[in-house]
Formats: structure tokens, C-alpha cells, sequence
């Protein structure tokens, strides 16, 4: 390996770049960057990675979700809220079923840059470059808002800080109480068309928080109640925003990505001798890495060398997302060899990007497809004897109608009514919240097979 620096990745080949016209303006932006304040801390960043080593050993579970791609259009505190809300419902029945803690990662708060499968979008006759994201250009389909503009990184990373402070808040404010979780996901409970399905599940957590507070363990009295642990993430595609972003820890002497606590490497751009995976090699955050049908069992484990060259626990996340008619097929070589290898690592599954298709000229994925997917990752776990230790979706807080199927199953000719993404479909909350009960089903099952093991010696 050659020595690494911030900026060693611009000596590399680099793939998913837009094409800045003018770049002195866009080094004067990453300059005045360089000076802003962190938006994380590396505290922060070493905490989470402790929290996903207890993952990586199977005693906790990863929920890492959030937008597609962020957009300044749609930022404000009523849809952060929301989507902290559903968030929040989501961990209280996965950590309950599962009876381990679960690591709450939002894809939030820089989650602005979008890989593409090409550079240029071509509607009646006219080609322009392709839409990458609110922090790179516009959606408008002209040539004034897909012109990449450098400015746009300033207005991502005031965004981001303002999301950060709302979502501190309501992490450690008292919004995020048990009493409050528990009571929206009762309402969720009550209104869903499958409620009776997950009814048992939701008295058996109103039992157990009776019989808490008939004790005296209330939000008043136990501040992990009424506290949580929240942390970022996003793909880090957009480099130079990174490189500005990338700070020394002044107690340990460290490199730290301070845009997010937790960064990940896309599919299209996990090459191991290119731009991203060497800037990402140097820095000390925990790493995520998208792992798609194209990746061998050897290109996984070069870059799990390169990624994590001392095997430190809770420092890569591979992010399984092959389609649920794929992932049979591909996953359980990686695991196998991951595991012979004695390789540490947290395994997450990404049911939406492999699920993709359309349908009333909408993209769109199938509940079904992405459910699927999920019951796969953990029946390929199961058998090979180790863990599947999260999940990965995109999602929002919003009654938007962008997937199929679900329990209130949305159609194909449903689509158009709150299509609201700038980029992929999401989950709405209803169906975020539905996998979650479906996942603890899934965490269930797993959990009465360990004890039989236990039991059985």
C-alpha cells in the first residue's frame, strides 16, 4: 500500500464523477469547506463502531435506513420528524423480538449524491447530463439546473448540520421515550389492515412496560428510556466534499471523516485500485460496502484487506443487495468464504436496489420482491452458522405511494398518486413499519434455534 493522505484518492482512476465546468470555482468551495466545523465528531464515529462490533459478534442487530437521496426541496422539521418517528417504531419491535439492542443508522444528513448508470439523460431529441444528486444539480430537465454547480455543496452541508441538530434533539430530548414509541406503534398496530398479525407482538410489549413501571422503571426515573443513540451515514461518492470534510482527531492523531459517523462504497464504485475505496482505506470511521452479482469471492476479500487490514470488529459492514432472485445464488459463497477466512465483519441485507422494476411507467419495487429478499438473507445466515446481523432500506415517514404491495397493497396504477421520490422508490411508512414486524418474525425464529442449539449442547 502507498501512504495515504486525504487527497491521495485524486491520483487514482474515479468513476461516477460529474464534470465540474468550471474548476476553480469548485476548488474555492471545497477551500472554504476545509474551514467549516465538523459535522460529526470522531467520538461519535468510535462509539458506533464499538456498538457494530457487538453486531459483528451477533449480540446486536443493525437498522440502517433513510432517504434514497436527500433533496433540499423537501428538507424540513416535519419530515425529519416523521421519518425519526417510523424509525424509531421500527428498532422498539426489532430490539424486542430479537432481545438484543439494535443499532439505529440513519441514511440522513448527507445523503445527497447518487452513483447513475449513465452520464446523460436523453428526453425528446435533447441530451443533457444526468441528475446526481441535490448536492451536484437539479431535477429540472434544462440545461441551467443540470449543469453541475459547486455551490450546491455548501447549501448540502448547512442542510445536513440542520438536520443533525433537530435529530440530537429528538434523540436526546425526551421525543424518543419509550412511552411515545410504544404508543405510536400501538396506533400502528390498530389501523393496519394486518394488525391482528402483529397484535400479539405489540401486547406483549405493553405487558412488559406495565409491569416496568409497576416497579418504578419509568422515562423519569431511567434516561435510557427516554434517550437513544442515533447515528448518519451516506454513500461517500462525492470526494472532494469528503477530502474537505476529513479531519484529525486531535486525541488520537486519527483521520476522520467528519461529513457522517458511518460511510459506505457503492457497487459501481468498489473497485479496489480506484478513487473511492482508497479514500476511504485511510480514514477510521466504520465503512460500509455495498456488495452486489458482479462481486467475487476473491474481489471481496481483496477489499476487505484493503478496508480492514487489522480485522477490527465493527469496522466494515458488507451490504448484501443481489435481488431476490440472485441472492440465493450469490450469497452464500461470500458468507462461506468471509467465515473460513475468520474475517470481522457485520453482514446487513439491502433488499431494495436489486428489486427494481417498472410498472405504469414508474419505478417501482414489489413489497413481495424485497420481503423475499430479507427471509433469503436470513435463511443463507442460518445455515451457514452465522449471523444476519441487519437490514438496509430506503424509506421515509411519508404516505407516499412509490412501492407496490404491503398490507395495503398499493398497486401498479396507484403509483401516481404520491410518487414523490427524486431518485428510487421508498418504502412509506406503513410498509417500513410492516418489515419490521416481518424481520422480528424472522428474529424470532433465529432466536428459538440458538437455544435449541444451547439446550442441546
Amino acid at each position: 500500500m502507498t501512504k495515504w493522505s486525504p487527497n491521495s484518492w485524486r491520483a487514482k482512476p474515479i468513476m461516477q464523477v460529474p464534470a465540474y465546468p468550471d474548476q476553480a470555482a469548485l476548488a474555492e468551495v471545497e477551500g472554504r469547506l476545509a474551514t467549516f466545523p465538523p459535522l460529526v465528531f470522531a467520538g461519535e464515529a468510535r462509539k458506533l463502531k464499538k456498538q457494530l462490533a457487538t453486531v459483528a459478534a451477533g449480540d446486536a442487530f443493525l437498522l440502517q435506513g433513510g432517504d434514497c437521496a436527500e433533496s433540499f426541496a423537501e428538507h424540513g422539521a416535519d419530515n425529519i420528524r416523521d421519518f425519526f418517528r417510523v424509525f424509531l417504531q421500527m428498532s422498539v419491535v426489532l430490539t424486542f423480538a430479537g432481545a438484543q439492542p439494535v443499532v439505529k443508522i440513519g441514511r440522513v444528513a448527507g445523503q445527497f449524491a447518487k452513483p447513475r448508470s449513465s452520464d446523460t439523460e436523453t428526453k425528446d431529441g435533447v441530451t443533457l447530463p444526468a441528475y446526481r444528486g441535490d448536492i451536484i444539480n437539479g431535477t429540472g430537465f434544462d440545461e441551467k439546473s443540470r449543469i453541475p454547480d459547486p455551490a450546491r455543496q455548501e447549501m448540502a452541508y448547512r442542510q445536513s448540520a440542520a438536520t443533525l441538530n433537530l435529530l440530537r434533539a429528538f434523540a436526546q430530548g425526551g421525543y424518543a421515550s419509550l412511552e411515545n414509541v410504544h404508543r405510536w406503534m400501538l396506533g400502528f398496530v390498530s389501523d393496519s389492515p394486518q394488525g391482528d398479525r402483529y397484535e400479539a407482538l405489540a401486547n406483549r410489549i405493553t405487558e412488559t412496560m406495565d409491569f416496568m413501571q409497576a416497579i418504578g422503571i419509568t422515562s423519569e426515573s431511567n434516561y435510557s428510556l427516554r434517550e437513544t443513540d442515533f447515528y448518519t451515514s451516506h454513500e461517500a461518492l462525492l470526494l472532494g466534499y469528503e477530502e474537505a470534510l476529513t479531519r484529525v482527531d486531535s486525541t488520537s492523531g486519527d483521520w476522520y471523516a467528519t461529513s457522517g459517523h458511518m460511510i459506505w462504497v457503492g457497487d459501481r464504485t468498489r473497485q479496489p485500485d480506484h478513487a473511492h475505496v482508497e479514500y476511504c482505506r485511510g480514514i477510521k470511521n466504520p465503512l460500509g460496502l455495498k456488495c452486489g452479482p458482479s462481486l467475487t469471492v476473491d474481489g471481496l476479500l481483496q477489499l476487505i484487506d484493503i478496508l480492514n487490514p487489522e480485522n477490527e470488529p465493527g469496522r466494515l459492514t458488507l451490504i448484501a443487495r443481489f435481488g431476490s432472485d440472485k441472492v440465493a445464488d450469490h450469497l452464500p459463497k461470500l458468507v462461506r468464504a468471509v467465515k473460513k477466512e475468520g474475517r470481522n465483519v457485520v453482514w446487513s441485507s439491502d433488499p431494495m436496489h436489486g428489486n427494481t422494476i417498472t410498472a405504469a411507467g414508474y419505478k417501482t419495487r414489489p413489497f413481495d420482491r424485497i420481503l423475499k429478499e430479507v427471509q433469503t438473507f436470513f435463511e443463507v445466515h442460518r445455515a451457514e452458522g452465522t449471523h444476519p446481523g441487519g437490514i438496509h432500506i430506503e424509506m421515509t415517514g411519508k404516505n407516499v405511494t412509490e412501492c407496490t404491495g404491503g398490507a395495503r397493497a398499493i398497486r401498479d396504477d396507484e403509483l401516481q398518486d404520491r410518487y414523490h421520490t427524486h431518485c428510487d422508490p421508498r418504502l412509506n411508512a406503513d410498509q417500513a413499519i410492516e418489515l419490521a414486524f416481518l424481520v422480528s418474525e424472522l428474529l424470532k425464529k433465529g432466536a428459538g434455534v440458538t437455544q435449541r442449539k444451547v439446550v442441546n449442547g
